[in-house]
């Protein structure tokens, strides 16, 4: 079995599962970088899995429908075309016949869903789109503050050691703001060094981990004390989980 990135756009990755000769992609924004390892690797694409409607996730859907007769899953939404078979919160699907259970993880787009192999050759692992990132989340878009820290908390259920497959290279920019909520975090310190090396020979920062999310992630990290703190120096009145994600959410949009 083989977990592939394919690199798209400015900053995405189309995630590629395969075996034996079968395969499987994630959020084809764009169908060409999935067609070329198709060819490279020899492989059938049997199913596309589609965990929301942004253009840079479903831009390439059809012409791979079109191209490879692949079966899709995907929430509805009036923008992702048919025909799919629609998935919903604690559904249980099968993709290169292994278990795949649908999560609900409204938040960054109302119907967002991410999709979890919780048994693999590989171990479990965790497609969650614009849900998650290393060290940050999706911006805020359709949810509401308890909602999305309720998504993300379930996540970050999920054993430690599944690998998180998020959908953007965004992890040094996270980081980077991480580090302003937590400068103290040692585990924070630590990984931004080992991301900056893999980024200096273009190489993925991805797949993280649950487990290491938790410890760098100021996002999953919002009943730590440090990150009280922080967000409470924004915001004072903010206490509730939901209110110090809203606090930490709305800073990062505007840090740089």
């Amino acid at each position: 079995m083989k977990l592939i990135p394919l690199p798209a756009f400015n900053d995405n990755y189309l995630w590629m599962i395969s075996q034996d000769g079968r395969a499987v992609v994630v959020d084809p924004g764009d169908p060409v970088p999935v067609l070329e390892a198709l060819e490279q690797f020899k492989l059938k694409l049997e199913c596309i899995l589609i965990t929301h409607h942004h253009a840079d996730h479903i831009g390439g859907l059809q012409s791979l429908v079109q191209k490879t007769n692949a079966l899709v899953y995907s929430p509805s939404h009036p923008s992702i075309p048919s025909p799919f078979s629609e998935v919903h919160n604690d559904d249980q699907i099968s993709v290169l016949d292994k278990a795949v259970q649908v999560i609900a993880v409204p938040g960054h787009t109302l119907t967002h869903v991410a999709y979890f192999m919780p048994k693999t050759l590989l171990g479990p692992i965790l497609f969650c789109g614009d849900t998650l990132f290393s060290g940050g989340c999706g911006r805020m878009f359709e949810g509401d503050p308890d909602g999305f820290w309720a998504s993300l908390e379930r996540l970050s259920q999920l054993p430690p050691e599944t690998l998180v497959c998020s959908a953007h290279e965004y992890t040094l920019s996270n980081l980077k703001f991480a580090a302003q909520v937590e400068p103290l975090n040692n585990e924070l310190l630590k990984y931004t060094e080992r991301c900056k090396s893999l980024r200096d020979k273009n190489e993925p920062t991805l797949p993280s981990t649950i487990g290491l999310e938790k410890a760098i992630n100021p996002f999953l990290r919002v009943k730590n004390e440090d990150v009280i703190k922080s967000a409470q120096k924004i915001n004072p009145r903010a206490q509730t989980p939901g209110e110090i994600f809203a606090v930490l959410r709305t800073w990062k949009n505007d840090f740089s």
